[in-house]
């Protein structure tokens, strides 16, 4: 069984997203999470909280095709980040200039779904 999270529109920018994004892919699902809750970046935390919906959104799924559900079963099958919207802002310069400031946004995606064995 798959399950699939998406967070759009997140203020964080996609680079750093994606470092996060990279330590988790094909981990088990509690170790990923175990994973973001101790990284240092602050691009953990919302990666972190698409990982637990994806694991909420796959328990729901499981209840309603009243299958067991085992947390520990899951795996982090897929995993990226796209570019949101740029919102464009302005910093003023010397001489009247002005500068642009581009604050990037992300789309996390994250899918987890059983081991392959234990169908």
């Amino acid at each position: 069984m798959e399950a699939k999270a998406i967070a759009r529109h997140v203020r964080v920018t996609p680079r750093k997203a994606r470092r996060m994004v990279d330590l988790i892919r094909g981990k088990k699902a509690t170790e990923a999470i175990t994973i973001l809750k101790f990284a240092p970046q602050d691009a953990s935390l919302p990666v972190r909280k698409v990982l637990e919906s994806a694991i909420a959104n796959a328990r729901v799924k499981a209840d309603k095709a009243g299958e067991p559900f085992r947390e520990n079963d899951l795996v982090v099958k897929e995993t990226y980040v796209d570019e949101g919207v740029t919102l464009k802002r302005f910093r003023a310069r010397a001489q009247g200039r002005a500068a642009r400031i581009n604050k990037r946004t992300s789309h996390i995606t994250v899918v987890v779904a059983n081991k392959e064995g234990n169908r």
